[in-house]
């Protein structure tokens, strides 16, 4: 019997996005939720809701019996899992099967076969897949870790066996990250899933992550739909994807495919899955990573390419179909970017940031003028609260088009016009990685972030050129804001307003003395550009013409100043007359409070341990205390030698951002 009605045991965006697909079925659907997610998207545009619980997903989400409890009130069907929670989990798939219910994934045993690693990597290796060289035996404690990491050679990955989406993973370049990163992976392996345990494997250092994703029926049939390139990864975590990849070949990428085949096979696997290959980029050698049996976080690329829809596929299987295309009728067209944009603030290390989204505006989704496709999968909507209990996407954007280099080009614009505020996020970063020659040039690993932001992310620099254009245009900005205000607000008898032809506007630390004659701005250095504006107040995207070059500024009104994003630039501009303006560096600047001897959280979240005593002495290294904030674990460590003088916080505790941990003499 065809499936009726979809219970979706998962929350955000890719509920959302499961909801979208069994609408267009005409299949009913029911959205579980928690304490925190009550007015969540995915709650109001499900046909039934229930509630399941508090907050923590440990007592909500992940909870088999309030899945099941949910299924029973509403007489659902069919459960699809989406990713994460319960996605992965056999005991899950398996009590749906005792009580009927059609689960819309993998059989149970391709379900326990792929989800523990360890079982994984041998099953993978008798099916002829290359395989990864480690200690594939589970891992008693952490001195055993270092052992057996001394004897692979470091660096090393240390992993959670029933891991994914990054959590429960360290490198570890020496002993002492060793021993850290097993613990830590175990806390968080234990949290996030219910499973502790831990392997090591050798971490290939020149290293892209390419993902293979298959799809297989009921009836034996099996095929692969093309790869993934995942390489851009902070914390293990992918943040930007491409569908192909620009480095994989034919012949290479149909080895990859056939052995994914191949070991989808050996588990007798259905359903949509992924493979994950981690490729060495100078040998060109590939190795098995692990296979997720569920639907990927980044599957929209791969339906973009293909025409695919990867949920609606999961669904006819669930119902017994066969596929209705094979291999050799897999067609790969045009090229596909995912941007993942995150609740992280870029500029203090990719910290997590709650709050609510005072702006949220995506771009237009559909096709766009130019031929490109833009595609937004999300789980927010203006107004709505980003929660510190859960993963921290906010939205997974993607671009479609004939070519890698104008996938790129339409990504890049799409990112400028996305409007997010009140939290802090990820934009400015993705916008400067699409600006990136290396980006462009498809020359990736998963070490990408780390060599191209070592001191971290800071913002893109403009050259000069760029800074000119940027001033000329807050100068242009805030001549049509004044003389809008005058025609809003009128004049006072003996008092008439004028405006101004010279300011003086700063961006950052440098000043720009400038001229506005119509069109042309003259600089006092000298220099002349001609700039044209479309832009009225009020609204965020202005369309300017430099010198016969036509391009676009997002801007944000910020009390006296014009905030402007323009290709991955972010900047603060001040536009003032040049009295005010020699006025306001004549004003001492007020200096930030010295918190050198403060430990401050840095970010909101949860402490789950405290690893210092009041009177102790610390070294610069040592391990402080550890944070868990959207289901991943941090540690906080000394940054010089000192001595504790008061401990603020106790574990358990919940903490905003800054707020005291512990102070130093």
């Amino acid at each position: 019997m065809a499936i009726r009605k979809i219970l979706i045991a998962n929350r955000g965006e890719i509920a959302c996005r499961v909801i979208k697909t069994a609408r267009k079925l005409g299949i009913l659907t029911v959205a579980v939720y928690s304490d925190a997610d009550k007015e969540a998207l995915h709650v109001k545009i499900a046909d039934e809701a229930v509630h399941i619980g508090p907050a923590p997903s440990s007592q909500s989400y992940i909870v088999i019996d309030k899945i099941l409890d949910a299924i029973k009130q509403t007489g659902a069907d069919a459960v699809h899992p989406g990713y994460g929670f319960l996605s992965e989990n056999a005991a899950f798939a398996e009590a749906l099967e005792k009580a009927g219910v059609t689960f819309i994934g993998p059989p149970v045993k391709a379900i326990q076969a792929m989800g523990d690693k360890i079982t994984s990597k041998k099953i993978a290796a008798e099916a002829g897949v290359s395989t990864v060289p480690g200690h594939m035996g589970l891992i008693a404690d952490a001195e055993e870790a270092v052992r057996i990491s001394d004897g692979i050679g470091y660096p090393v990955m240390i992993k959670a066996s029933a891991g994914g989406g990054g959590k429960g993973m360290r490198i570890a370049w020496n002993a002492q990250e060793a021993r850290e990163g097993f613990q830590s992976s175990k806390n968080e392996a234990k949290n996030a899933f219910g499973d502790d345990r831990i392997f090591i494997e050798k971490f290939v250092t020149e290293p892209r992550h390419i993902e293979i994703q298959v799809l297989g029926d009921q009836h034996g049939n099996c095929l692969y739909l093309g790869e993934r390139e995942c390489s851009i990864q902070r914390r293990n975590q992918k943040v930007i994807e491409e569908a192909p990849s620009p480095f994989l070949d034919a012949a290479t990428r149909k080895a990859m495919g056939e052995q994914a085949v191949a070991l989808a096979k050996a588990v007798g696997y259905h359903s949509a899955g992924t493979v994950e290959f981690i490729v060495d980029g100078k040998a060109n050698q590939f190795y098995f990573l692990e296979m997720n049996t569920r639907l990927q976080v980044e599957h929209p690329v791969t339906e973009l390419v293909t025409g695919l829809d990867l949920v609606g596929e999961m669904i006819r299987v669930a119902n017994g179909e066969t596929l209705a295309l094979t291999q050799d009728e897999v067609a790969l067209n045009g090229w596909a970017i995912e941007s993942r944009l995150y609740a992280e603030d870029p500029y203090r290390n990719f910290l997590p940031s709650i709050g609510r989204l005072t702006r949220y505006r995506p771009p237009q989704e559909g096709e766009q003028a130019d031929g490109t496709v833009l595609r937004n999968d999300t789980g927010v909507f203006e107004g709505g609260e980003i929660s510190m209990y859960y993963d921290p996407m906010i939205a997974k954007l993607c671009t479609w088009a004939k070519t890698r280099d104008q996938a790129v080009e339409a990504m890049a614009a799409a990112l400028d016009a996305f409007e997010v505020e009140g939290i802090g996020h990820n934009l400015p970063f993705l916008s400067a990685v699409m600006g990136q020659e290396r980006f462009r040039a498809g020359k990736l690993t998963t070490a990408y972030i780390a060599e191209e932001f070592p001191d971290g992310f800071s913002g893109v620099v403009p050259d000069a050129a760029e800074a000119r254009i940027l001033a000329a245009f807050a100068a242009q900005a805030h001549l049509i804001r004044e003389s809008r205000a005058i025609q809003i607000s009128g004049t006072l008898g003996n008092h008439p307003r004028k405006l101004g032809q010279d300011w003086v506007v700063t961006l950052g630390d440098d000043t720009y003395a400038l001229t506005l004659d119509g069109s042309t701005v003259h600089f006092a250095t000298g220099e002349s550009l001609t700039l044209e504006t479309a832009w009225k107040p009020g609204e965020t995207l202005a369309h300017v013409d430099i010198d016969g070059v036509a391009g676009a500024i997002k801007i944000d009104l910020k009390g006296a100043g014009l905030r402007l994003r323009w290709k991955g630039i972010d900047l603060t501009a001040h536009v003032r007359s040049p009295r005010v303006a020699e006025l306001a560096r004549l004003m001492p600047k007020k200096l930030p409070p010295d918190t050198s001897k403060l430990l401050l959280c840095p970010m909101p979240g949860v402490i789950t341990g405290i690893a210092v005593t009041e009177g102790e002495v610390v070294e610069a290294g040592q391990p402080l205390a550890t944070v868990e904030a959207m289901k991943m674990e941090n540690i906080l460590k000394a940054e010089r030698r000192g001595t504790v003088k008061r401990l603020a916080a106790k574990p358990g505790q919940s903490l905003a951002v800054d707020e005291l941990i512990m102070e130093f003499e």
